[in-house]
């Protein structure tokens, strides 16, 4: 558990022993992205978006009208840290459900991890095969690279009830809405290339089997951000 996590369940109230166990189409120009002012993050994000443009996606936007009720929030989760962004989501509906007590289907959560964050969208599987930890430079308590998706359960441990109803599956399953980014989802198609000696189309075809079951991946974190404010969700920045 990073100390970043750690401090966040002190601050929730939650017990840190309980956790323990765990571990459209169109072409793109021939603009050169790095001659661009401001270069790094901006050029990386236009060259992502120059090669998103090349693409023909048919994007699932019915998830729009799922958000109803009274109370809505959607969480901005850009940053593993622990996988603090989802649990947050997860306090939020218990904490309303405890003291302001919604009546069914008058609370929605929507989670949009994008950035660096786009790692926890996939399942264990895809962690375990790829070395995401060390990959990315994850690491945990011990200093280690994380060996588990933070925000699933890991394999072979046992998920305390009062925690496991936080995790990412559990959420999607209660009727949390989860959306992923593309343009941050090219690193991991371009991991599992780069591993698998595969080429992009196949490549983002294994991807895709590894993304947690119910996660809806949009054109970018941004245009989901902005959708799901639309849509009345205050805007909650989760890490």
């Amino acid at each position: 558990m990073s100390s970043a996590r750690r401090t966040f369940l002190k601050h929730a109230g939650l017990s840190a022993a309980a956790f323990a166990a765990l571990p459209a189409t169109s072409q793109a120009t021939s603009l050169d992205a790095s001659s661009v002012a401001g270069s790094g993050h901006a050029a990386r994000e236009l060259d992502a978006y120059l090669d998103f443009a090349q693409q023909q996606e048919t994007w699932d936007t019915s998830w729009a009208k799922r958000i109803k009720g009274k109370h809505r929030a959607m969480f901005d989760v850009p940053e593993v840290e622990g996988g603090v962004g989802v649990l947050r989501s997860g306090i939020w509906q218990r904490q309303y459900n405890e003291v302001l007590k919604p009546k069914k289907g008058d609370m929605v959560s929507v989670m949009v991890i994008r950035h660096n964050g786009i790692h926890l969208a996939m399942n264990q599987d895809f962690w375990t095969t790829y070395n995401v930890g060390e990959e990315e430079k994850l690491k945990g308590d011990d200093g280690k690279p994380l060996k588990f998706n933070p925000v699933l359960p890991a394999p072979g441990a046992d998920t305390p009830a009062n925690f496991a109803a936080l995790m990412l599956d559990k959420q999607i399953e209660g009727g949390a809405i989860v959306l992923a980014c593309n343009l941050a989802y090219r690193s991991v198609v371009g991991l599992v290339q780069r591993k698998d000696k595969l080429t992009p189309a196949e490549a983002r075809t294994k991807a895709n089997s590894m993304l947690v079951p119910g996660v809806i991946m949009q054109p970018s974190g941004i245009f989901a951000n902005v959708m799901a404010q639309q849509a009345g969700c205050v805007f909650v920045q989760a890490v």
